[in-house]
């Protein structure tokens, strides 16, 4: 059930990463690799919020919890930054497929690091 929130929880976050990239890619012409990152990095702003009180429903400190979901989403970022430009650059694939593989291959390793690490246990101090 846990990976089913947290697959919910990140389609949240991934539409907001999405939107971002097309967003800025169609009409402010942004590189896609670029819009990727500002994307990303907002999709997970959202993603921390949502697992920590839903998935999770955490209480560990934020101070912590947050330090260590944004190590965990810095690996991601670096994995979907890295596909971004095989795919893009190196392969000259469209930048929406390109995502789609990138995201795919993010999903395991998120859920499984933020559960066995970032979100377990802890007391709730805000």
């Amino acid at each position: 059930m846990e990976f089913l929130t947290f697959s919910g929880v990140g389609a949240i976050g991934t539409l907001v990463h999405y939107l971002i990239l097309f967003i800025t890619v169609e009409f402010f012409f942004f590189n896609p690799v670029v819009s990727s990152f500002f994307g990303f990095v907002s999709g997970a702003v959202v993603n921390y919020y949502l697992n920590y009180y839903f998935t999770f429903k955490s209480k560990k400190n934020h101070k912590e919890a947050i330090s260590k979901f944004f190590l965990v989403a810095g690996v991601g970022l670096v994995l979907n930054t890295l596909i971004m430009v095989l795919l893009t650059t190196v392969l000259d694939q469209n930048y929406l497929l390109a995502q789609l593989l990138a995201t795919a291959l993010t999903l395991a390793w998120n859920f499984t690091v933020n559960r066995l690490w970032t979100f377990r246990g802890g007391k709730y101090v805000s």
